[in-house]
């Protein structure tokens, strides 16, 4: 079975929201490339469109939009995701990981790009609502 931690980020608050994803939820992910929008509704956002924009596997090796594939590579990199150059010039071999989602990833990041009608705060911490019961045991 599948099972990975989608985080999704939303540009206009600035926050990050963590789901689990299992099942049919994982499913949706799953042959999807980098950069690739999807519908929100198996996440359990209706109306909400989810862009992918990057991920990592189990061995945290992050996954790179411009590497075709589902498969781990190593290639020369001189900037970019995956590598920060130390000095002016510096280019080094690293693994990568292809822009396809797969079985082997833990982790998948994404961003809202079309918002629905209620608000991420509203479907991820929901208001608590006091019953009766509670009120009339605090006036005693």
């Amino acid at each position: 079975m599948v099972e990975f931690k989608v985080i999704l980020s939303d540009p206009q608050s600035g926050r990050s929201y963590k789901i689990d994803a299992t099942g049919n939820v994982a499913g949706a992910f799953i042959g999807k490339a980098v950069g690739e929008a999807i519908d929100g509704a198996p996440l359990g956002l209706g109306g909400y469109k989810v862009e992918v924009t990057g991920g990592s596997d189990r061995t945290g090796t992050p996954a790179r939009k411009d590497l075709p594939g589902p498969v781990r590579r190593r290639i020369l990199l001189s900037k970019g995701v995956g590598f920060r150059p130390v000095r002016r010039g510096q280019r080094m071999r690293k693994s990568l990981r292809g822009n396809e989602i797969t079985s082997e990833f833990v982790q998948v990041n994404a961003k809202v790009v079309e918002y629905g009608s209620k608000t991420l705060e509203e479907v991820f911490n929901p208001p608590v609502v006091e019953s009766t019961e509670d009120k009339a045991e605090d006036q005693v």
